[in-house]
């Protein structure tokens, strides 16, 4: 537990404003702790082999919190395992180099010359004068390290309900659609724009925040607090404001700075586990995402029904508010490059050493701030139509996406008008989405796709047509309801396969591939409501279901395009991975 008050932003302040008495890091109790776990491999092969164009053979990929990995985190300082990683993530077989033990010639503070040649402290190995750089490149304190091995539990329960909270907005915002019109005197087309901007905002959002939570300069967790400050506090300019035009600023606004999580979320699971266990964090994760904008409508329609629009703001601003509370008292960082690059700061500070660095900490030296900048800026759209598995990916979900608040869109038509619910009854049915959707998470357990793929054509395609077959007031209401799960739990397979397929293939950046995928999404969640309610009218619901599923036809060869072709295609990528 004191882990996560150290490490959180609250433990951050209490810890320089006591001049780092309380919430002390272990090197400050131990001097000689990180000596021992210098990683003497990485300093061998920088004080010798180093040069800019050479930095992908020695810059592994993040590692996984927690795992038990042979090597650096058993204390004999070697290379981590028997093959290395580049910057993209690519895995290459490794080279008989030495490995440096405790045994090998070890200076601690002090630099020393053989034949003309300056010595690396950490390992006693000679810079190389045209080649070499002299630094020691410092690593966990092994596998039982605090930093390493936070309380993953409730940082994942935590990520959840930051994401399960700003999911909830998007339906909250839908329940007060009617009321938004009444209220300021416009058509309900128009009312619509309230949902669109929240989802628009989500999408400028993660491509904008997500790329910077990978700076080890900057973290995570800095993204997380400061963005969720202006999300909670953004709220009260929703719920007082005096006209149409600042509604949909601020519900833009607060669509912008709640998105990070949207993306950074997945990141930060991948982040504390490893390969083998992360698949059933992120199929958590999406199951909370998936639930939250489906219960949306049934939290606010309620509230909107009996209370006005602005409880339905109220009620988001009291689980927002209760998130940020947790996250400014317990939410550590959780980037591996933002920890080690602090770290190394503290260590250079504390020993007066200027060698200590980190491997993100290196690359980043190497680049200009412009180059930064840029990087940040264009990483997520480079991804997300460079990358062709990632583009066929993303668009797959985001029709399935859009069918999702489209659905939103005709709870009040198929289960008001149709079967003459009241609003909050009406959209008690969303329920059965979240509900089926649960029953989908014990059959994700590949971390590839395809398989999933397969299974979910078939439950997302069905339900348009069992949709428009059953709505019709001969039909008792539970028909319709119990066809939802077919959407459900296809829906549900295809984001948990695509998700953890990112966070595997490209694990050095999958907050900027996850931020791409949710951009497709948001896209499509943002333009699709706006014909939704005009199609219903005009088409009828069998007419509008049946158009809906013979779009969803237009995507039949998708799965079976990437069974064939996805490991072709990925192979031939320079930032995916080759090996899975």
């Amino acid at each position: 537990m004191r882990d996560l008050f150290r490490d959180s932003m609250y433990g951050n302040i209490v810890r320089f404003v006591t001049r780092g008495r309380v919430f002390a890091f272990d090197e400050k109790t131990d001097a000689a702790l990180w000596e021992r776990f210098i990683d003497r491999e990485k300093s061998a092969r920088m004080v010798t082999y180093w040069r800019t164009h050479h930095l992908r053979h020695f810059i592994g990929t993040p590692r996984q919190f927690g795992e038990d990995e042979k090597g650096v985190k058993d204390g004999t300082n070697s290379i981590a395992s028997d093959e290395t990683y580049d910057y993209e993530g690519q895995r290459s077989p490794r080279k008989a180099r030495r490995s440096y033990s405790e045994n090998d010639r070890y200076i601690p503070h002090a630099r020393t010359w053989k034949d003309e040649h300056q010595r690396n402290a950490a390992t006693g190995v000679p810079v190389d004068p045209d080649k070499g750089e002299d630094v020691s490149v410092i690593t966990w304190y092994g596998k039982d390290d605090p930093d390493s091995t936070a309380k993953k539990a409730f940082i994942t329960f935590l990520i959840c309900l930051l994401t399960f909270t700003v999911n909830l907005g998007s339906g909250i915002f839908t329940s007060g659609s009617v009321q938004y019109a009444t209220h300021f005197g416009v058509s309900q087309l128009e009312a619509t724009l309230a949902l669109c901007v929240y989802t628009a905002g989500d999408v400028i959002g993660t491509m904008v925040w997500s790329p910077f939570s990978e700076n080890c300069h900057i973290g995570r967790t800095l993204v997380y607090a400061w963005t969720w400050i202006f999300f909670v506090f953004l709220q009260f300019g929703v719920v007082y404001a005096k006209n149409f035009g600042m509604l949909i600023a601020f519900c833009a606004l607060t669509g912008f700075f709640g998105s990070p999580v949207l993306a950074t979320g997945g990141a930060s699971l991948g982040n504390i586990y490893c390969s083998s266990k992360r698949v059933y964090a992120a199929t958590i994760w999406v199951l909370v995402s998936f639930c939250a904008p489906v219960m949306g409508p049934v939290v606010g329609g309620y509230a909107a029904q009996y209370k006005g629009w602005q409880w339905t703001i109220y009620e988001l601003l009291w689980i927002s508010g209760f998130a940020l509370i947790l996250l400014f008292l317990m939410l550590p960082e959780t980037s591996e490059a933002a920890i080690l690059y602090r770290r190394s700061r503290r260590l250079r500070e504390l020993t007066g050493r200027s060698d200590i660095k980190c491997a993100a900490e290196i690359e980043y030296d190497r680049k200009t701030k412009e180059k930064l900048v840029m990087e940040c800026l264009v990483r997520p759209f480079s991804l997300t139509f460079k990358e062709l598995i990632l583009f066929v990916l993303n668009l797959y979900l985001a029709l399935i996406y859009g069918l999702l608040f489209i659905w939103f869109e005709s709870f009040s038509i198929v289960f008001g008008e149709v079967y003459g619910f009241k609003l909050g009854a009406e959209l008690a049915h969303s329920v059965s989405l979240s509900v089926y959707s649960g029953s989908a998470v014990r059959w994700n357990i590949l971390s590839s796709p395809s398989p999933s793929l397969h299974r979910c054509l078939f439950c997302t395609r069905s339900h348009c047509l069992y949709k428009h077959r059953t709505s019709r007031p001969q039909i008792h209401w539970i028909v319709p309801i119990v066809g939802s799960s077919f959407f459900a739990i296809g829906a549900m397979l295809l984001q948990c396969s695509v998700v953890g397929y990112i966070g595997d293939a490209y694990p050095r950046y999958a907050a900027s591939a996850l931020a791409g995928n949710n951009f497709w999404r948001a896209l499509f969640g943002a333009g699709f409501p706006m014909f939704a309610t005009a199609m219903y009218r005009k088409l009828g619901v069998a007419g509008a279901s049946s158009l809906l599923d013979a779009l969803s036809v237009l995507f039949v060869p998708v799965p079976f395009f990437l069974y064939s072709y996805e490991a072709r295609i990925r192979k031939a990528s320079k930032t995916a991975r080759h090996d899975l």
